[in-house]
């Protein structure tokens, strides 16, 4: 692709890009396969004409309050930057349409994957990139896709969005944009060079426009923690002068501030002790068989996740259970304002800290409660200091309290719109200095204010704004080390040192750990597969492995892990299987995911909860059933078998179905897939532009350890272990030597991974040799490492439900030596299944059942690996097209929600493109945020079907699978 100089103007004002793309960082080459990998993850051979657009709406029709618009930047090519509008704005994809631009979609994954856009005040309308640019046929590259871009009503920024154009529905008065080229795994770079302002309908913009600009500058925070140590008594607790008792409240604030400006220490862990030894005195004041003090609860609570303690065993006490179970369930009483306050609260920011304790100790904060903060948003955006009673309206706000207020919504999620007039509050507050004022309107800087609101700034996405509030507080930094409580003041207390150390250190209590990340290690050079420690040397095929059948009885008590019966009804249903034989990669499309669906297989396979629907199934894909997309595309068509663009990890994700089922992987669906797969191995790794080989021994069109992986474990199972060798050698060269951990992408972008680290440490497993069984031990060490104190695991879309299922497979390996580990994950799995049988994509946040992150939760909580998975379908008879949908006892409609990816926060988790404001959301998530075993949001299938369709809840998540989701 030309990469030219760039025209300084694009249309109506609007600057494009400048400068060549191909400076960006290599890294981010995968990460945009995700879209179209996860959101088809079907591809076929059909050619996907462009859509033609509606008759398109005059951009006079949008205003700032009405309709949606879309710019589209066409200067890779020359071009400008294009806008439209839809007056009546229903998804991101009709949007496009309505605005007068055409859309490709690849032969893969297809239309929901936009390759080529077109419009006719561009070249007449040429869709781009052409094709001998790029054909549109595999997923692009993630140097050279259309990427989107999404800034609500009010935002300031670019975010890339956490769903696909197909799922996202635009607001009125929001923006879009689609940029081409490439963009970073986080979605920090390459978004568009224009603002929302310039393309925004009518102009307009708000406070986030204009943020501060002062010099930069940091917190001495060694000098914070310091002055922080120095005002302890006997070195563990704070005392008044002249008090002959600690004072508890001051001593738990003290302990978090040192955990974040000092980590995890000696001192930190003497305060601990000493509060977890008065627990009963602090949170349980009135008695233990009294509900807890709010306030103390939570600090404690906060105090626990903050420096790698249980809050569910704290002192002595379930902090966090106590404290859930004690939210007011009526009003009315002498300690109960309004249903969902906390018993004698009379104060905003305790309602915020129980609810963020609560969140953070991976138990749902009620949504009575969440509701209850969330009511006491004032006009201006800010929050009431005092509860007020139900009725009563907020004039004025307060500027100490809205932080924590914002910080508790965004993390337990259910009120953006809340969340967005809270940001647009504190943009307007914040002063020219970066500071923020004790009141509204104030003219002077206050101390803690500033370091509250540069928290949540951090974790809104606010960076510039955030780092401004701290270079403030910098200057406000006394010599000794601590902070006085107005602009100027020299005496240091300790009440606003607090919040200015925690800022300083670019934390929030929402995210405080002293749990130190893993760095990631290099990969060794994994192109020799000589393995010197490995005594055997097969010249030939090795007898096909026969594991034994799995299923039956969960292995589980009542309570300690998922319902079946209930997911499996979920995956079954005929609103969800399609005539009982695939799902959908966009409703009523027709457009078989056929990942998706093999992960659904792998499901009930695991379950042994519904035979005759996994029978169905399995006779669709093996008697290459036609899906109803209009060209009849079949399993075929996605894995690419027997083509020049066969996908190894695809062919390997349906031979390992047909051996865990008893078919003969080698004629499955007409083809001998084994040889298929050995076919597909790398002999060396391949040239630009061809992308098909990243290195020999890996797997043609593998880009992700997951791929790789099925791949190996089909080949080993089928006792290929000659022809598995330099395949093996290759898995075990990507894991980090340091960590133990595997990276998401082939290449590897130095990332650590649960998802992917489970999937290589059950590929290995059945390799046998010494080598490999120490990178399996090494790897579920690190897994293990990884577990939140929720039980779950993190993944791209935050505490993710795929994750947590993967990870529980990996550890499984080795149950008896993880038997605590894994039976803490089923625990939060079943948390996160839903009445409706389903799972959400990942804890927090807005609940709703989805589909990928379903079905591998059934299939992952069982423990059983990939490698050793098998279902008997003795008994069972050929099922007609929907005679098994649904499952026993299942309803028509199948009832619940149909294939949901909620948004991500800012985890991103996080986030269609990000972890960071708008995402979430994926990893990989997206997070991708979803789950699929191959796909998920560890895959970029994933990636694909999140960033494209069910959408990532993070941009790592659809980019980071995105490569994944196509081979799979």
């Amino acid at each position: 692709m030309g990469h030219g100089s760039r025209p300084g103007r694009g249309v109506e004002g609007v600057r494009g890009r400048s400068g060549p793309r191909s400076a960006r960082s290599v890294r981010t080459r995968c990460v945009a396969l995700l879209c179209a990998a996860a959101t088809a993850l079907g591809g076929g051979t059909l050619v996907l004409t462009g859509a033609v657009p509606a008759a398109a709406d005059p951009l006079s029709r949008c205003t700032a309050t009405k309709g949606a618009v879309v710019a589209v930047d066409f200067s890779d090519w020359g071009g400008k930057v294009v806008r439209g509008c839809d007056a009546t704005p229903t998804t991101g994809y009709d949007l496009l349409h309505e605005a007068g631009f055409t859309t490709t979609g690849t032969e893969h994954d297809g239309p929901a994957f936009i390759c080529r856009l077109g419009h006719k005040e561009f070249k007449s309308g040429t869709p781009h990139p052409k094709p001998a640019q790029e054909a549109c046929r595999l997923t692009p590259p993630a140097t050279a896709y259309w990427s989107y871009w999404i800034a609500p009503p009010g935002q300031d920024h670019w975010t890339y969005s956490p769903l696909g154009a197909m799922s996202h529905k635009p607001k009125h008065g929001s923006v879009e944009a689609w940029v081409f080229g490439p963009t970073d795994v986080g979605g920090s770079t390459g978004g568009p060079e224009f603002t929302p302002a310039e393309v925004r309908a009518g102009g307009g913009t708000d406070p986030g426009d204009h943020p501060p600009v002062v010099e930069p500058g940091k917190v001495d925070v060694k000098a914070a923690d310091a002055w922080l140590r120095g005002r302890l008594t006997e070195g563990d607790h704070i005392r008044d002068e002249g008090a002959e008792s600690a004072n508890l409240y001051q001593s738990a604030h003290t302990a978090l501030a040192l955990a974040a400006t000092g980590g995890r220490s000696g001192t930190v862990d003497r305060m601990k002790a000493y509060l977890a030894a008065r627990t009963e005195e602090f949170a349980y004041p009135q008695g233990t068989d009294k509900a807890p003090s709010p306030l103390g609860a939570a600090l404690l609570a906060l105090l626990a996740e903050s420096t790698e303690g249980d809050p569910h065993s704290f002192g002595g006490h379930d902090l966090a259970g106590d404290l859930g179970r004690s939210m007011c369930t009526a009003g009315g009483t002498g300690d109960c304002v309004a249903k969902g306050d906390f018993p004698a609260v009379g104060d905003v920011e305790t309602q915020a800290l129980a609810v963020l304790a609560l969140h953070r100790a991976g138990r749902k904060a009620p949504a009575d409660a969440v509701a209850r903060l969330a009511a006491h948003q004032c006009r201006d955006g800010g929050f009431s200091a005092t509860l007020m009673r139900d009725g009563e309206v907020c004039l004025y706000s307060d500027p100490a309290t809205t932080p924590y207020a914002v910080l508790a919504l965004q993390e337990a999620g259910g009120h953006p719109d809340v969340v967005v007039r809270a940001r647009k509050n504190l943009r307007a507050a914040q002063r020219p200095t970066g500071a923020f004022a004790a009141y509204p309107d104030g003219t002077t800087g206050d101390v803690n204010a500033t370091g509250r609101a540069a928290q949540v700034l951090r974790v809104l996405g606010d960076t510039v704004r955030a780092d401004a509030a701290v270079s403030w507080l910098s200057r406000q930094q006394t010599k000794p080390g601590g902070f006085g409580a107005e602009e100027g003041a020299r005496d240091a207390e300790l009440y606003p040192t607090w919040a200015a150390a925690v800022a300083g250190a670019r934390t929030s209590l929402a995210a405080l750990t002293t749990k130190r990340p893993d760095r990631p290690e290099p990969p060794t050079d994994p192109t020799d597969p000589t393995d010197p420690t490995d005594p055997t040397d097969p010249t030939g095929p090795s007898k096909p492995t026969q594991p034994p059948a799995t299923g039956g009885n969960p292995p589980w008590r009542p309570g300690e892990g998922p319902d079946l019966k209930k997911g499996t009804r979920y995956l079954t249903s005929g609103a969800r299987l399609k005539q009982g034989h695939y799902y959908e990669n966009a409703a009523g499309t027709g457009f078989a995911d056929y990942g998706l669906t093999i992960d659904g297989a792998y499901a009930l396979a695991a379950t042994g909860t519904d035979n005759d629907t996994l029978r169905g199934i399995v006779d669709f894909l093996d008697g290459r059933g036609k899906d109803a997309s209009g060209s009849g595309r079949t399993v075929n068509d996605w894995t690419g078998v027997g083509t020049s663009h066969a996908a190894g990890g695809s062919i390997g994700k349906v031979a390992v179905l047909a051996q865990a089922v008893g078919r003969d992987p080698r004629d499955f669906a007409g083809h001998d897939l084994i040889a298929a797969l050995g076919k597909a191995v790398c002999q060396k790794p391949s040239r630009s532009p061809d992308r098909s080989c990243a290195a020999k021994g890996a797997y043609r069109y593998a880009p992700s350890v997951f791929s790789q992986s099925l791949g190996v474990i089909a080949q080993l199972r089928a006792g290929e272990k000659a022809a598995a060798r330099t395949p093996v050698a290759y898995l075990r060269g990507l894991q980090h030597s340091g960590s133990g951990a595997w990276p998401s992408l082939i290449p590897s972008t130095g990332d650590s991974e649960v998802d992917s680290t489970a999937m290589a440490a059950m590929a290995l497993d059945l390799a046998g040799d010494r080598a490999s069984g120490k990178a399996v031990a090494k790897a579920l060490k690190w897994i293990a490492s990884k577990q939140l104190r929720s039980g779950g695991f993190r993944g791209a879309s935050g505490d993710s439900v795929n994750s947590t299922a993967l990870a529980v497979q990996g550890l499984s390996l080795a149950g008896p030596k993880y038997k605590a580990q894994i039976k803490k994950a089923r625990k939060f799995l079943a948390r996160q299944q839903n009445t409706d049988g389903g799972f959400n994509v990942a804890a927090g946040g807005r609940r709703g059942s989805d589909v990928r992150a379903s079905t591998q939760a059934l299939g992952g909580v069982i423990g059983t690996s990939f490698g050793t998975l098998a279902r008997s379908l003795e008994g069972t008879e050929p099922q007609p097209p929907g005679g098994s949908a649904g499952g026993p006892g299942s309803t028509p409609d199948g009832g619940g929600t149909d294939i949901f990816t909620p948004g991500g926060g800012a985890d991103g988790g996080t986030g269609g493109g990000s972890g960071g404001p708008g995402g979430t959301a994926s990893d990989d998530t997206p997070t991708g945020p979803l789950a699929s075993t191959g796909v998920q949001a560890t895959g970029l299938a994933l990636a694909a079907l999140a960033l494209c369709i069910a959408g990532w809840r993070t941009v790592v998540v659809a980019r980071r699978r995105a490569a994944r989701g196509g081979a799979l």
